[in-house]
């Protein structure tokens, strides 16, 4: 018998629920994604739940958070502290023309246009976020695994971690002018966690492109770590051989370091994080070990009980 990952089965809601909104915004979607820095998908993988990592196979229940809510609570730094407020100020933020620059520890360094990225293609990923501040949401993200990215340019055996960056334009930016963070945000990854098929470079989501709040044109979505790993509006991927110091690294003062593995038994230094609040939902549920994740990440990281791998 083969087993079927809980991240590829669409529960029936979803699936029908997806099917009526692909339905009526299909001919806005085909004749502005391409412009506006996404693409239809060509072939779609959904993740409602995963198991808990804990050897019982959660129920598919998980509800989409809406796209109001997920539009319009935001954290971007860059833009606002304010969750609600960051919508309203980047809503002029210019996303085309865009590039990404992709090299460092690579035998074919190249410069992508966002038109180039699509042709990487375009998946549907159903994904639990967590953030670390201890609330969640369950988005329908528009992206590309990003393993394709990083075999077009072939990392050499010296490219052991991959460094992300952000856009640093504090005229569109404006957060970006508070002296508290070293800007350009930059974050992190291990090669091995960048090459895992959950890790994906998100374009769009809920069917549509992705919104200036949300991180366009370009964004990092890796489900088993807190949401401050992913990365927003992304113009420069290095392959590198240290551990790259991240924004939060540099700033958070040892309570946000470069792993961010979500573990419901690791307390924050301020605050539990064995439960959490869904967007949309009242009071709290448990959060899952790897957000629900285990059994596909667990391997990558071998002293399950070192607090090392969380922060």
């Amino acid at each position: 018998m083969v087993k079927i990952r809980s991240w590829e089965i669409t529960p029936r809601h979803v699936y029908l629920s997806r099917r009526r909104l692909m339905a009526g915004a299909g001919a806005l979607i085909a004749g502005s994604l391409l412009g506006a820095g996404c693409a239809p998908p060509d072939r779609v993988r959904v993740d409602a739940t995963a198991e808990s990592g804990a050897g019982d196979s959660a129920q598919l229940s998980d509800e989409l958070t809406s796209l109001e809510a997920i539009t319009g609570y935001n954290n971007f730094y860059e833009f606002s502290l304010d969750k609600e407020a960051v919508a309203r100020v980047a809503r002029e933020f210019r996303v085309a023309p865009w590039t990404v620059e992709v090299g460092g520890h690579v035998a074919k360094p190249r410069t992508y246009g966002i038109e180039d990225l699509l042709k990487l293609g375009q998946e549907e990923r159903i994904y639990r976020m967590r953030c670390v501040e201890g609330w969640s949401m369950v988005i329908p993200w528009q992206g590309f695994p990003l393993e394709a990215l990083l075999k077009q340019v072939e990392p050499t055996s010296q490219g052991k971690y991959v460094r992300f960056e952000t856009l640093y334009d504090p005229e569109q930016m404006p957060g970006q002018r508070n002296p508290a963070f070293d800007w350009p945000y930059v974050e992190g990854l291990r090669l091995d966690e960048a090459m895992h098929e959950l890790t994906i470079l998100a374009t769009g989501l809920y069917g549509e492109p992705l919104l200036p709040q949300n991180g366009a044109p370009l964004r990092l979505v890796v489900p088993w770590k807190y949401g401050f790993k992913s990365i927003k509006s992304i113009v420069r991927i290095d392959l590198v051989e240290e551990m790259p110091v991240t924004l939060w690294m540099a700033a958070g003062g040892g309570e946000y370091g470069f792993w961010a593995n979500v573990n419901p038994a690791v307390p924050h230094r301020r605050w539990s994080q064995a439960t959490e609040r869904r967007i949309g939902e009242s009071g709290r549920r448990p959060t899952l070990l790897f957000n629900g994740y285990a059994d596909e990440v667990a391997h990558l990281y071998p002293d399950l009980d070192s607090r090392q791998w969380y922060y």
